[in-house]
């Protein structure tokens, strides 16, 4: 299997629905990507639990028969940007639009990640 790109996906905490979306900005953003470029794309929208409650998101992309070039993660990145700004409403109303257009949204993935210590940018710092 071919790598891919992995971004973290920031949500402003508290946020209602973020599961959702999560999910939302994930799928919007990959299929819009692959719109863009005329690409069919592999995805994952995936909830990293880190322990004691803590979380975060991310998105996996992947072209699914050939690596990604380098101006993919610049790519997703603005489109990321483009969605940042939506509201849940918003959100809504693009996911049921992309979805009438031939999105087929990937579920939420739930995973457990350990927090590798030794790979935290504070013993960068420290260096």
């Amino acid at each position: 299997m071919r790598r891919g790109v992995a971004v973290d996906l920031g949500l402003r905490p508290g946020l209602p629905d973020e599961g959702f979306v999560a999910e939302a900005i994930g799928n919007l953003a990959a299929f819009e990507l692959g719109r863009q470029r005329n690409e069919r794309l592999d995805w994952q929208v995936v909830r990293v639990e880190l322990g004691r409650g803590h979380h975060h998101f991310r998105l996996i992309v992947r072209h699914p028969e050939r690596a990604l070039d380098l101006g993919f993660g610049r790519e997703l990145g603005a489109v990321l940007r483009s969605l940042s700004d939506e509201s849940v409403d918003e959100l809504r109303r693009r996911f049921e639009a992309a979805r009438r257009a031939g999105l087929r949204p990937v579920p939420l993935r739930h995973v457990r990640e350990a927090v590798d210590f030794w790979r935290d940018d504070f013993w960068n710092w420290l260096g």
